[in-house]
């Protein structure tokens, strides 16, 4: 059975319900043969949505070095910390370089957190006007944004730009504090935006809590919502293989049913959102 797609919203694109994050074995250096095996691996069990960032390690160049020919069958999206158009270019010519591509199929504005970062990301010489540039010039086909603090500042930036695409935590624990699902999603959709989740497993902590046993519903959960897609880093193949067997058998949860899991994360809600995994 093939992977499910969604459109990614006003971009014409279909995407497989599940992609590849640029965390797990990519956020690291020094891991070529391991990278390059889950990057192929992922192509050949159908996933054709991959991201990476700047920011990530050595995630990008691990990209140059798997796709190769296989560049063409898949949709590539990367991200840049940057808030000056200077710096953003300057990330972007790296990113390409790394990534040995002509052009990103995605580009976004990465981890916007505070009024500050809005303010200087939208100002004369920000960085939106690097994305602006790069899409005019054909560098990247559609520009995103990401964050993961405080929905109010994300919804702030679909405001005053027209995003293709917006990257967002999608999980039960966040809906209980700050709740991109009730904030974001809705204004996305009013603008025809394609909706990416992140955080989908709220890696390494749910494996403590007590009635732990699968990570299925928390996938499940995020794609009962009206994402494209939901990115998952992943430390091996084994790991992927589980999310796209999740994603293959995917089916929507009931109102009932995401209550209930909601309700079980609340005690543990603001601790799971914040917390920071050893890298």
């Amino acid at each position: 059975m093939e992977l499910q797609k969604r459109p990614l919203g006003k971009t014409g694109v279909d995407v497989t319900i599940v992609g590849l994050g640029g965390e797990g074995i990519l956020r690291t250096f020094g891991y070529e043969e391991g990278a390059y095996e889950l990057i192929n691996h992922a192509i050949d069990l159908g996933i054709n949505y991959f991201e990476s960032a700047r920011a990530y390690s050595g995630s990008e160049s691990y990209y140059g070095l798997a796709l190769k020919e296989r560049r063409k069958d898949i949709f590539l999206a990367s991200k840049s910390h940057e808030r000056t158009k200077r710096g953003a270019l300057l990330h972007l010519t790296e990113t390409l370089k790394n990534m040995e591509t002509d052009h990103l199929d995605l580009w976004q504005v990465h981890d916007v957190r505070t009024d500050d970062d809005v303010e200087a990301i939208f100002a004369s010489g920000g960085a939106i006007e690097a994305f602006s540039y790069a899409k005019e010039t054909g560098k990247v086909r559609f520009i995103g944004v990401t964050g993961h603090h405080d929905p109010d500042i994300i919804a702030k930036c679909l405001e005053l730009f027209d995003f293709d695409t917006v990257l967002i935590p999608v999980n039960p624990a966040e809906h209980v504090h700050k709740s991109f699902i009730d904030k974001v999603i809705p204004l996305a959709l009013s603008k025809n935006m394609g909706i990416i989740a992140m955080k989908v497993y709220i890696r390494g902590f749910l494996a403590r809590l007590p009635w732990y046993n699968s990570m299925e519903p928390f996938l499940r959960f995020a794609l009962t919502y009206p994402v494209s897609t939901a990115v998952v880093g992943c430390d091996d193949t084994e790991q992927l293989k589980q999310n796209v067997q999740f994603a293959t058998a995917f089916t929507p949860m009931g109102h009932t049913e995401l209550k209930t899991l909601i309700e079980l994360l609340t005690p543990y809600a603001r601790k799971l959102m914040y917390y920071k995994p050893l890298k």
